[in-house]
């Protein structure tokens, strides 16, 4: 059967190729969260491909030692591609400026589509976007 393998390969890529900037330590992107939807039966959810985050940390914030976490909803079609129109802050930071700076970025993040049964499918799902400034952290897990 070939959709645990589909599955086996999807977490391997998931952890090998997710959006990070351990460059300077400050934003990743966290695990992509499927919504309670129709989409929620898609056996993997789209998982970002971007090698580093397109995600620009607010210099005042990144000055001031402010972190914070976004929850974007999103909408990728069965290539991946996302449809722009349907970008949300699902999950304020807190932080308006933070807010702004994960929809800024959004449009760069490039997404393997969603599989169910071993097929791409469109579908809505909640991304992480974490901010964390490398001042006040050691390692950014």
């Amino acid at each position: 059967m070939r959709a645990p393998q589909s599955v086996a390969l999807a977490a391997l890529l998931l952890g090998s190729f997710g959006c990070d900037r351990r460059d300077d330590g400050t934003i990743r992107l966290g695990s992509p969260q499927p919504e309670i939807t129709e989409a929620a039966a898609a056996d993997l959810p789209p998982v970002a491909v971007n090698p580093v985050s397109p995600m620009e940390y607010p210099p005042a914030l990144l000055e001031q030692g402010i972190e914070g976490r976004v929850l974007l909803r999103l909408y990728a079609d069965s290539a991946g591609q996302l449809d722009a129109d349907s970008t949300r802050v699902a999950e304020s930071s807190g932080y308006p400026a933070l807010d702004s700076a994960a929809l800024a970025g959004a449009p760069a993040l490039r997404f393997s589509p969603a599989l169910r049964n071993g097929r791409a499918v469109s579908a809505p799902f909640l991304q992480p976007v974490h901010f964390r400034n490398p001042r006040t952290r050691n390692k950014v897990p």
